[in-house]
């Protein structure tokens, strides 16, 4: 399985709900919260191609951008595929 990194804050709903999708499918992930590490911000902004808000979802080397994205992957059935390629 690829390696997943999720940048957060701790009071984003929509950080919750998608550590929530990877938890239910049993990924595990290194969380990064940008609240408590606010260094770390420009790295994501970098690495998301200008995204700045959370949460932000690297699988691998791919970004798969926010909440909303991966539960796109999820309904269409292609989230497992990309975990585990």
């Amino acid at each position: 399985m690829k390696p997943v990194e999720i940048y957060t804050s701790p009071m984003c709903g929509f950080c919750h709900a998608a550590k929530r999708l990877l938890t239910q499918k049993g990924v595990t992930f290194s969380e990064i919260d940008v609240w408590a590490d606010p260094a770390r911000k420009p790295e994501m902004i970098q690495r998301a191609n200008g995204g700045r808000t959370v949460p932000q979802i690297f699988i691998g080397e791919d970004h798969v951008g926010g909440c909303d994205e991966l539960y796109a992957l999820e309904r269409a059935g292609k989230l497992d595929a990309l975990l585990a390629a």
